[in-house]
């Protein structure tokens, strides 16, 4: 089988897929290991859509028949499994018989057997050992090794390209060890597949809002490239959407666009924020201009505006941003504030007092308010002194 059939020294909780009882990195498991995976999100989400009634995507591929009987003895361990010789057919159904009964370690020894027996006859049925390395590497999932999960999943991808199964085992795996990029990728790669992989969907969710976290607002552009699944590999091409998964697509639409806004709101008011602190002001007009473009009905980044209109003495445009915040929150003592610092800049002196008196009307402690209510009323005065000496009486005329 070439390369992909070779064996390399594994790594990771549990040792390599070759470990043998006896040397060094061999773990071997009993019974139900379940306590000890680390599965992702503490659950292993189910295949929708690409399994038969009655199958789970916990259980192993290529399961043989129910037999009556009791728990241990329910499968026919004789049964054939595809190109399989009988011996290494019964090491594999021995294998699922073993997990389904929760017995991972044990299953796994099955696994590896039934593999080391293909490589060594050169069997050459590329589908058959790729469900033997999928089914190992639901073992190793189960037993909390995931990265000898990740070695098998890929071995099992080089053998069928676009198999649904390993690409999602190794998503949850990728996940576990939270590298959450590459679980993306494998995530998106199954929805291409198949698009009612619903533990795909919650997957994809999930790890974006990750992602969006640990990468900022580029993080698209830090994942590994997405392969493109060809038209032969995907499932349910020609089945139509309902109308409750058409809804429920547009729902998660809105909920993606909602998210990126405010992580998008919150980035632009920081940098307006620091660009502030720095002196830089024309810089935190922008900011802040781009996150009232985004939630135009905040009253907070008005009156931040409005300060830097002060601070770039375009007295104007900070008066029309307070008036937009006192439209929001008719109290807000900022607007009511900046509001008579633009009046005072306009050479508005009454309106600056009027505003300044309603500061203090609202909180009688605003000792800012009190200062530049003393100022102003200086300037009203001087300014109605100059007025009345600048008026000048008409000449009158002699009349003849």
């Amino acid at each position: 089988m070439g390369n992909s059939q070779k064996k390399a020294p594994g790594h990771g909780e549990g040792g390599g897929p070759h470990s043998q009882p006896g040397t060094p990195g061999y773990k071997r498991s009993h019974g139900n290991n379940t306590a000890n995976s680390k599965e992702v999100q503490g659950k292993s989400p189910a295949v929708n859509g690409t399994l038969p009634a009655g199958k789970s995507q916990d259980e192993p591929q290529g399961s043989g028949p129910a037999h009556s009987g009791t728990a241990g003895a329910s499968c026919n361990l004789d049964a054939p499994c595809g190109a399989l010789p009988p011996p290494l057919a019964r090491l594999k159904n021995e294998g699922n018989m073993l997990f389904k009964n929760g017995q991972f370690g044990d299953a796994l020894e099955k696994y590896t057997q039934a593999i080391d027996g293909c490589i060594e006859a050169g069997i050459d049925s590329p589908e058959d050992l790729c469900i033997l390395y999928s089914n190992r590497a639901a073992c190793y999932l189960k037993d909390g090794n995931s990265a000898d999960c990740i070695q098998d999943c890929t071995r099992a991808l080089e053998l069928r390209p676009f198999s649904l199964k390993p690409l999602l085992r190794r998503a949850m795996a990728y996940e576990t060890m939270e590298r959450y990029r590459k679980a993306y990728a494998d995530y998106k790669t199954v929805l291409q597949i198949d698009i009612s992989v619903q533990a795909a969907h919650d997957s994809v969710h999930r790890i974006t809002k990750m992602l969006i976290e640990q990468d900022g607002p580029d993080w698209r552009e830090k994942l590994p490239e997405i392969p493109k699944v060809p038209l032969s590999a995907q499932q349910h091409r020609k089945d139509e959407p309902s109308a409750e998964v058409l809804q429920a697509r547009a729902a998660r639409a809105e909920q993606e666009k909602a998210r990126k806004a405010e992580v998008r709101f919150t980035l632009l008011k920081q940098e307006g924020n620091d660009a502030v602190k720095n002196g830089q002001f024309q810089g935190a007009v922008d900011k802040y201009s781009e996150c009232l473009a985004i939630r135009p009905n905040e009253c907070a980044i008005y009156t931040n505006r409005a300060l830097c209109y002060l601070k770039l003495e375009g007295f104007a445009e900070a008066k029309h941003d307070c008036d937009s915040a006192l439209q929001i929150e008719p109290n807000n003592k900022k607007a009511f504030y900046r509001r008579a610092l633009a009046h005072k800049g306009l050479k508005d002196y009454l309106s600056a007092s009027t505003d300044l008196q309603e500061v203090l009307q609202l909180d009688l402690n605003v000792q800012e308010a009190e200062q530049e209510l003393e100022t102003v009323t200086s300037l009203l005065r001087e300014s109605l002194l100059a007025n009345s000496q600048g008026e000048v009486s008409l000449p009158t005329r002699d009349k003849n």
